[in-house]
């Protein structure tokens, strides 16, 4: 596990942060003010920080990042914080590779308000914008859960466009030409659009997340009342291309399931 101190000044706006790996998850809580939990899903961030919350300082802010369920972020992984005396902030995050590596990502943090002041150092070297949803736990991860789900269908749409365009014959850079300017154009579209058509899919977010996500997003909109027939269209899309050895590439890969006569396990190297 990787420690960061965040209280080192400030930089041109950055937060000057130093880092080293720890030698067991107690060793990284045992002197910092603040943890930012980034892992899988919600039991591998409940087994870590309940390995690590113990020899924590009184007082810790824990930043949650990781997708979770609703369930995870707003009740059990509190629960583990008041337990050991942490004070936990809800604050999964919008962004791929590329903004994470420029600390441009966006924050969705449900916490009290007191806890604003605390995290922004942390924060700030991470995010280009902090959206502050609620003071209720589990409401960034909801907010997560609602923009996810925009994503994952945009990008399935968007290859079942591409794939559609060329099984009727047609150049597909044509559609992608025809929506510029229109009231539905969006970048995404042409980010990934374009993606699908060369053939590219070097990861920004991966297929294997994508199935995560929309498996969290359909148990979502059931809890919620919320028909997810067109969720779990999706997510079986992802799934299709991740059981076919798509799961690493990047989820424009998901274009694959559209097209059964491409959809094979790529070659190992």
């Amino acid at each position: 596990m990787v420690r960061a101190p965040w209280g080192s000044p400030r930089r041109h706006g950055v937060i000057d942060v130093c880092a080293y790996v720890a030698g067991s998850l107690p060793e990284a809580l045992a002197d910092v003010d603040a943890v930012i939990t980034t892992l899988w899903d919600g039991n591998s961030v409940a087994d870590v920080m309940a390995e690590a919350l113990p020899a924590a300082p009184d007082g810790l802010l824990w930043a949650q990042a990781s997708t979770v369920s609703p369930h995870d972020a707003g009740e059990r992984l509190p629960a583990l914080a008041a337990k050991h005396g942490a004070r936990y902030l809800d604050s999964p995050v919008l962004g791929t590779r590329q903004p994470a590596e420029e600390g441009k990502l966006t924050v969705l943090a449900a916490a009290s308000e007191a806890l604003r002041d605390p995290i922004a150092p942390v924060f700030g070297a991470i995010a280009g914008r902090i959206v502050w949803v609620s003071e209720r736990p589990g409401d960034g991860t909801r907010l997560k859960l609602v923009a996810n789900s925009w994503v994952s269908t945009i990008v399935a749409a968007t290859a079942q466009s591409i794939a559609l365009a060329q099984g009727l014959g047609l150049d597909p850079r044509a559609f992608l030409e025809m929506m510029i300017g229109s009231a539905v154009d969006a970048p995404y579209l042409h980010v990934k659009g374009d993606a699908m058509i060369a053939g590219q899919f070097a990861p920004s977010f991966a297929v294997d997340g994508a199935v995560k996500d929309t498996g969290l997003i359909a148990d979502a909109m059931r809890d919620s009342g919320t028909d997810a027939t067109l969720m779990e269209a999706v997510a079986s899309q992802y799934r299709k291309a991740a059981d076919a050895g798509y799961g690493e590439e990047d989820m424009a890969a998901v274009f694959r399931a559209f097209r059964p006569g491409e959809l094979h396990r790529p070659a190992e190297h």
